[in-house]
């Protein structure tokens, strides 16, 4: 079975579907790779918008171990520039439906999308921190740009999860509905946003993409550096190893 789907309405709305169950939608090697193929397909004339979407339990659990360790010893390929830059170029408005638990880059590929939809029962959080690095895939400009300064430091720091229920008065993100409801509201805004004509949605979404574009590639720079000294560090390869431990 393919780890992604893509589907494109009659009405010009493209849904692009994780459904790597085995895998916990994580990003795999192979789920990376099919995941940028994927968005090369989204280029299709027909399309006016875009909705990603996952599990209903996970939406996106965010790199798998061996990508993590593949990072932290230097013999893997860096992916995160790529996979955000990918999405942030993406020609029409996209929307995220976080039907389910959003961990770590699982959150920002979220995030990458011009609307946000999150569930009140599933959790959200990046636990970078707690792995023994620092944020990384534009994680430190993107979250302060959803979730304000002072939580978005909050989460960073602490690496903690919280409920969809807790970020209602304290985010930028467009709704938080109960999970029942979450590809219902992005349906109705994809079919809101389908009526208008292509080529003033993509002026549109070029213009309204900038900042966070910008936003991205200050902070993927930043990230680079600290990046490096982290993964300097043997105890950052314990400490990823560990947690993948605790969860098997």
């Amino acid at each position: 079975m393919n780890r992604i789907v893509l589907e494109i309405s009659e009405e010009g709305i493209a849904t692009v579907r994780m459904q790597d169950r085995a895998g916990n939608n994580a990003f795999s090697p192979a789920f990376i790779e099919e995941f940028l193929q994927t968005l090369k397909r989204l280029d299709d004339e027909s399309i006016k918008v875009c909705v990603f979407c996952g599990l209903d339990d996970v939406f996106c659990s965010g790199g798998d171990e061996e990508v993590l360790l593949g990072l932290a010893q230097g013999t893997a390929k860096s992916y995160d520039l790529k996979m955000v830059k990918n999405i942030l170029e993406i020609p029409v408005p996209t929307i995220a439906a976080m039907e389910g638990h959003a961990t770590g880059g699982g959150l920002v590929l979220g995030l990458c999308c011009d609307m946000v939809i999150m569930a009140e029962e599933s959790s959200y959080g990046c636990p970078f921190m707690n792995l023994g690095f620092t944020p990384g895939m534009g994680t430190t400009g993107l979250l302060r740009y959803a979730m304000g300064e002072y939580f978005a430091a909050e989460m960073m720091f602490g690496g903690q999860y919280f409920r969809g229920s807790r970020f209602r008065e304290r985010t930028l993100v467009n709704y938080i509905e109960p999970k029942a409801r979450v590809m219902e509201r992005a349906r109705t805004l994809a079919l809101r946003i389908a009526v208008k004509p292509r080529p003033a949605l993509i002026m549109l979404k070029q213009n309204l993409s900038l900042p966070r574009a910008k936003a991205v590639d200050e902070a993927c720079t930043a990230e680079a550096i600290m990046h490096e000294a982290c993964f300097r560090d043997p105890e950052t390869v314990n400490r990823i190893k560990e947690n993948f431990l605790k969860h098997d």
